[in-house]
């Protein structure tokens, strides 16, 4: 069986040495030491200014939401996982989605002027598959009309826009740790604030709100995360520079395995350094998509539907026609990425897949060669005006 992903997983001695100094110590949760080693360790790698480790990603968004005051309407993307629309309205606030760009599948910035009302309080942007938005465009909206902006960058880890991490831009940024994530705590998540203030708040509400041993100061939850977790985090983020090297090599392969496919792939944000978290394939029907995903399953190869369906036709939220975000989502699938596929397993499913847009015509994978540039691997890669993929 291939799986559309698997979590990394270091030795298991490396986990057991941490578990060893956990039973020791015996202090399991509470900004325990490993904890606060793993938030300052975080901080060297990404080189950013300020972070807070969280329960998961989904609480890292509701505590940015809550941390910024947001009231009323928050502009966001009908294409992204269902947690970025569920903590809007867990928040008490309504989401209002404006449709995607068609290239670049991430909240396109053209349209999101004519969605605001005076009841607008922010704009929630998810920079979709590690790829970001239009950052600049929406910073620049945001500030002429006195918004927040919330990036939600849950695919993002290692990913850098004008040589800094992507999560030093917006009010907050937010992130995944889930296991699904190519950096994972096993459960968990962070945010991000260049704000000191912001920071100091956002700690005080992870941890229901003290600041102190008798003093609450914030209306508070419970979003701290433990010893164990942090122990796995500690451990995977000394292989995350060889998972990232992995993960660019296997969407090399793919790309090029699958130049004759009839889909296209996202378009790169400019200034970028991409962290390659999915490998998503918008092929140019839904049927040939269907279908494709049928013969993998028939093969026990499982691809992921991501993100389906549009936010938008959520049945718990006001309808919302968003014809670029439901013809993509109506077409898009992840196919598997993770750290031990091999070139077998990849040559495997991309003749599956070649051989159903060929009615049946055996189709033979390309290898790869991995000193290729990314701008060679697919002509509708296409980096933007003087921008780099690395």
């Amino acid at each position: 069986m291939i799986p559309v992903t698997k979590p990394f997983l270091p030795v298991i001695q490396e986990f057991e040495s941490y578990m060893s100094s956990i039973w020791e110590r015996q202090w399991l949760t509470n900004n325990g030491p490993l904890v606060n080693e793993l938030e300052l360790k975080l901080k060297n790698y990404l080189n950013v200014k300020h972070l807070l480790f969280v329960s998961n990603g989904t609480m890292a968004l509701q505590i940015a939401i809550k941390a910024l005051g947001l009231k009323g309407e928050i502009i966001t993307t009908p294409f992204s996982f269902v947690a970025t629309s569920n903590s809007i309205v867990w928040e008490g606030c309504t989401p209002v989605f404006v449709d995607i760009d068609e290239e670049t599948f991430n909240i396109d910035p053209a349209k999101i002027e004519q969605a605001i009302t005076p009841r607008t309080s922010a704009i929630l942007a998810t920079h979709v598959y590690g790829n970001p938005c239009d950052i600049d465009a929406i910073q620049k909206i945001a500030d002429l009309h006195s918004l927040k902006v919330i990036f939600d960058a849950a695919h993002c880890f290692g990913t850098k826009y004008k040589n800094k991490s992507v999560f030093e831009y917006g009010d907050i940024s937010t992130t995944s740790f889930h296991a699904t994530k190519l950096f994972h705590t096993i459960e968990g998540g962070a945010v991000f604030t260049q704000c000191p203030d912001l920071l100091k708040k956002m700690a005080s509400m992870r941890n229901f709100g003290f600041n102190g041993p008798e003093e609450f100061s914030e209306l508070g939850i419970n979003g701290k995360n433990c010893e164990f977790h942090a122990a796995m985090g500690l451990c995977n983020l000394k292989h995350v520079d060889e998972i990232l090297d992995k993960r660019r090599l296997l969407s090399f392969y793919y790309w090029r395995a699958l130049s004759n496919l009839k889909a296209k792939y996202p378009k790169l944000n400019g200034d970028l350094d991409y962290n390659y978290a999915y490998f998503p394939v918008l092929f140019d029907s839904a049927d040939l998509m269907l279908s494709c995903q049928k013969a993998l399953e028939n093969e026990k190869i499982y691809c992921r539907r991501y993100f389906y369906p549009s936010l938008s036709s959520l049945p718990f939220l006001a309808p919302a026609y968003m014809p670029v975000c439901e013809s993509v989502a109506s077409r898009i699938l992840c196919l598997p990425l993770y750290h031990t596929l091999t070139s077998s397993d990849l040559d495997l499913i991309t003749r599956i897949i070649l051989r159903v847009q060929n009615y049946g015509q055996p189709a033979q994978a390309e290898k790869l060669n991995p000193a290729a540039p990314i701008e060679a691997l697919h002509p509708a890669l296409v980096i933007a005006q003087n921008g780099t993929a690395h």
